[in-house]
């Protein structure tokens, strides 16, 4: 009799819970293996790790520099040649375009020729929003400031491993930016930052305090609220590195 009514008591509990943890799913339309759930939206992938796939934007393959301009507006005048773009001395590259979040993948190569050391070789980067730097520097032999080496969040947070290759050889960057939310004037969601260098994972969702841009030595610039799209910048740090197949694919906040 007691066995019996344990089981009942137990049998009596499961429905419960059971039908609780059914009708709370059906509430919020959590369903397991619900086969009424959205389909994600079919993608091409690229043949190779550097092609674009299909519902990525291509900002340069190779050839065009029409989507690019110069820190003024005006057309670049950064060296177009056979399949790849290369900085001159004739400030920055910037998209006409604007981004907030996003994923994107770009390849770069510094000087073959060695040439200066720690910050004046084969510095460059990439400028999120115009605004949030991940450095691009020859960091391979080639000791400098942790915060200011290649996949550094420049000024913020120095990458987790150095995985550059050597001087003149191509590398990528393959980045997922997540874009500052502001309210009232002040920041309420941090940009973050997933770098992969070299395929290698160098930033993990690091969530940046503040922002990159250079003040002097030891500092660098705190927030500042602006707009939720602004262009994506390639600095021209008076070298000449060289960029190709650089695209990418906006993301939700």
């Amino acid at each position: 009799m007691r066995t019996k009514l344990l089981l009942v008591v137990l049998i009596s509990l499961m429905c419960l819970f059971g039908c609780s943890t059914a009708d709370n799913a059906r509430k919020n339309k959590v369903i397991a293996h619900d086969m009424n759930q959205p389909r994600p939206p079919v993608v091409t992938p690229g043949r190779t790790p550097s092609d674009p796939p299909s519902h990525a934007i291509v900002l340069f393959g190779g050839t065009d520099l029409s989507g690019w301009v110069n820190d003024d507006g005006e057309p670049t005048e950064w060296v177009l040649k056979k399949g790849f773009v290369q900085s001159n001395q004739t400030g920055s590259l910037v998209t006409k375009r604007k981004f907030g979040s996003c994923y994107l993948h770009a390849e770069w190569a510094t000087p073959a020729e060695v040439e200066g050391r720690g910050q004046d070789r084969g510095n460059s980067g990439v400028y999120f929003m115009s605004t949030y730097e991940v450095q691009i520097l020859d960091s391979y032999n080639n000791d400098t400031y942790p915060d200011g080496q290649a996949a550094a969040i420049y000024g913020r947070k120095p990458p987790l491993v150095n995985a550059s290759r050597p001087p003149g050889e191509w590398q990528t960057y393959d980045i997922i930016f997540h874009r500052p939310v502001f309210k009232d004037g002040k920041v309420v969601k941090r940009a973050s930052f997933t770098v992969f260098h070299n395929g290698v994972l160098v930033q993990d969702h690091f969530k940046s305090p503040g922002g990159t841009n250079w003040i002097n030595k030891h500092t660098v610039a705190d927030y500042e609220p602006h707009p939720d799209k602004l262009p994506l910048v390639l600095q021209d740090h008076d070298n000449p590195i060289r960029f190709r197949n650089i695209w990418l694919v906006e993301l939700d906040d």
